[in-house]
């Protein structure tokens, strides 16, 4: 009799145990936490995977570009569904310069003449392919108009340390036109540095190696970009300001000061075009001059040659250089206690042509998470704070909506903007997120919370698992048992940007990915069609991503106090920080090596059989910088930020006032992250801890102050924002600290 009673004792315990552990949730009392997994569990049970199905068919029927009919009846239909929903909802329109191509030649002139297609062709099985009138021809926003002829040179990915090899190998581009393979870095910055270089044209193609049939399957027996496939895109020079180029740090609305065309810094100097590898193949084979190395080289059934050519290449470009509307939809349910203080979320609406997975996958899903919220409203839901879902227009482009927005209402938002939740394409497979490190405690609990549709595990769960099979051996020893999901930082390439960088708004972006069968990303077979096929068929995922962001806002928007983990921000700049003085000490080795074998005349050494190398130009001596201020700081940072996740952890009794001012101080923290002063040569990025690399474009630079100065051998520049840095750290630590007063 006593054996079974300890049993039941113990089983009863664990039950406690377990229950108890479910109702902890992240900046809850323990009562309003049950409430909240309550309506959560209710969220689930709305959600309908057929909504996504219908409302991509309607939105992708038509081509739906910045200008185009469907854009708008896009906006229309959108707007019409939320005011259904009990949203008050507006459509906000700004005025922006968006180029539309007139005229597109690239062809091959002399003894081996090629007139390069620039055309997509049209798919029984893919039923949109064939809208002609209405799609946007293969061109990049933003090139400079152009014509121009010249000797064509391969230069690799077109990033700057393919120049430096192409300087030891002897070849120049000045008064070149240059061919480079996407990826490597973000389009735009392909054109930016070839400029630099003094080419006179720039012409990227997708090479089936990295997309196309060296993966898998072409579109549309598979999912990879068949031979005719052209990624569009903008070649805005979006690292040094995103938005209209007209109208920098003010919103482009209809009576807005806008600077001449011939002012706007951040348009393409020369013409750029993207192509097909179907087209991009005889212009590689007209060149001659040495092989390329082995990493250059790509998966057509050709010799890739450096060059330059011995025939020459014509390229001409022209554009329509029109102001177009923009249409963001901008959806709010006002919150209950407090109004004033928002938690937003957003995805874009326009694509390049029928955009089924960038973006309307991810939109579908964010319609749906708001649907389903209206949902419990009618059952007595009601938010805290308010809820603003935005579908932003002209992301495209150049974050044309959202920065627009942005800067229109930038007093506003630094004020009431609590955190800004973004999402843009969604597929199958694994989570990904990014965003202000503050936010990962809180995440993780999600992650913990929501089911994998495929797997049945939670997310978390096959996160990690992914995690650990793709780790190299050294690394997956330290990685067991360590199922912590480290938020990614945050960079550029979608609506997120405007928040965190330029007014230091909390911010995070998600999206489901890695699993989807071949990408047709830009081009026209982006459809309907191949995103069911390939992607995410039956909106598993989707309905996945619905159940993330929901519970990411729906917590925001309720929290007692806000879920912030200071220590989480400290730990992971203290990491950047060793980055930055190991890169300063690899630069000093590579120097001293390259000195070295200089004096020893050692560069008249071979890389590869057959190819002889220059020797590099001789680099100054790397200095000692002095971290003493940035490491005081981050002593003082972690002090304080330990203090604060003591008293956080021990629960919150504080008066309404003071819950009010300490909940303002958590989310307007990362404003002071922010110096007006901006970012070197790009004043409009204000954030000291995370930003675009000027050089990378989308990828993201920490510290990117020091870490760009340290990388372009500027030490005036990096020693500067050391102390920069350090000073911005010592403001947020004071942000920290008054936290401290009022839980004591």
């Amino acid at each position: 009799m006593m054996k079974q009673f300890s049993c039941s004792l113990i089983a009863f315990l664990l039950l406690v145990t377990s229950v108890n552990a479910q109702t902890k949730v992240m900046g809850f009392q323990d009562a309003h936490a049950v409430q909240q997994l309550d309506w959560e569990k209710k969220f689930d049970g709305q959600l309908q995977a057929s909504n996504l199905d219908q409302w991509m068919k309607f939105i992708t029927s038509h081509p739906h570009h910045v200008g185009s009919p469907q854009d708008k009846a896009n906006a229309d239909y959108m707007a019409a569904l939320y005011k259904s929903w009990g949203y008050d909802t507006e459509l906000a329109t700004y005025y922006v310069l968006f180029p539309s191509p007139k005229t597109r030649v690239l062809e091959i002139v002399g003894n081996k003449n090629y007139k390069a297609k620039l055309d997509e062709s049209v798919l029984a099985a893919d039923k949109t392919s064939g809208q002609k009138a209405e799609q946007l021809p293969p061109y990049n926003a933003y090139s400079a108009d152009g014509d121009v002829t010249a000797e064509l040179v391969f230069v690799n990915r077109g990033i700057p340390a393919d120049y430096d090899e192409l300087a030891r190998m002897g070849v120049d581009v000045r008064g070149k036109i240059v061919i480079a393979k996407y990826g490597g870095s973000w389009r735009g910055i392909k054109p930016k540095v070839a400029a630099e270089h003094g080419a006179i044209g720039c012409i990227i193609y997708s090479d089936p190696a990295d997309d196309g049939y060296a993966q898998g399957d072409s579109y549309p027996d598979g999912g990879y970009r068949p031979k005719d496939g052209v990624q569009r895109g903008s070649v805005m020079d979006m690292p040094v300001y995103p938005g209209d180029p007209l109208t920098p740090d003010a919103g482009a609305t209809k009576d807005a000061k806008r600077l001449d065309r011939s002012e706007a810094i951040t348009i393409m100097k020369i013409p750029v075009l993207p192509i097909s590898y179907e087209d991009a193949q005889p212009l590689l084979q007209s060149l001659k001059g040495e092989v390329v190395p082995a990493s250059w080289r790509g998966a057509l059934p050709i010799t890739y040659h450096v060059g330059p050519s011995v025939e020459k290449v014509h390229l001409k470009l022209a554009f329509n250089w029109d102001i177009k509307p923009i249409y963001n939809v901008i959806a709010k349910l006002k919150g209950a206690e407090l109004p004033d203080e928002w938690v937003l979320g957003g995805n874009h609406h326009d694509g390049w042509v029928n955009g089924a997975a960038d973006p309307v996958s991810g939109l579908v899903a964010q319609m749906e998470e708001a649907r389903a919220i209206g949902e419990l409203v009618k059952q007595g839901y009601k938010p805290k704070r308010t809820l603003i879902f935005c579908a932003w227009d002209g992301e495209e482009p150049s974050l044309l909506g959202s920065t627009e927005w942005v800067e229109d209402h930038q007093a506003e938002l630094k004020q009431k903007a609590v955190a800004y939740i973004n999402t843009d394409g969604n597929s199958r497979g694994y989570i990904g997120a990014q965003g202000s490190h503050t936010l990962e405690p809180f995440f993780n609990e999600i992650l913990d919370q929501v089911t994998d549709p495929q797997t049945g595990v939670t997310i978390k769960e096959r996160k990690y698992a992914q995690t650990l099979v793709s780790a190299d051996k050294g690394s997956r020893a330290k990685l067991f048992g360590n199922k912590n999901y480290k938020l990614g930082a945050l960079g550029a390439g979608s609506d997120y940007s405007p928040f965190i960088q330029h007014l230091g708004i909390i911010s995070m972006n998600l999206g489901f990915g890695g699993e989807g069968d071949g990408d047709q990303y830009h081009s026209v077979y982006d459809s309907y069609d191949f995103f069911t096929r390939f992607e995410d068929p039956g909106f598993a995922y989707g309905v996945a991503m619905a159940k993330v962001k929901g519970r990411v806002m729906m917590r925001l928007a309720d929290a007692d106090v806000l879920p912030v983990d200071f220590s989480s921000f400290y730990k992971v700049v203290n990491e950047y920080t060793g980055e930055v003085k190991a890169l300063l000490e690899a630069s000093r080795n590579e120097t001293e090596a390259e000195t070295r074998m200089l004096k020893e005349n050692m560069f008249t050494l071979t890389k590869e059989p057959g190819k002889t190398y220059g020797p590099p130009a001789a680099k100054d001596a790397v200095p000692f910088l002095n971290f003493s201020s940035l490491e005081n700081a981050l002593v003082q940072l972690k002090n304080s930020t330990d203090e604060f996740q003591k008293l956080y952890s021990k629960g919150i009794s504080l008066s309404a006032d003071k819950k009010a001012q300490l909940n303002t101080i958590l989310y307007q923290a990362e404003q002071s992250l922010l110096q007006q002063a901006g970012l070197p040569r790009r004043p409009w990025y204000r954030h000291e801890i995370y930003a675009p690399g000027f050089y990378t474009g989308y990828g993201v630079k920490t510290l990117p102050g020091i870490r760009e100065g340290i990388e372009q051998r500027n030490w005036k520049e990096a020693q500067a924002h050391i102390e920069i840095v350090a000073k911005t750290l010592e403001t947020y630590t004071a942000q920290v600290n008054q936290a401290i007063g009022l839980l004591r």
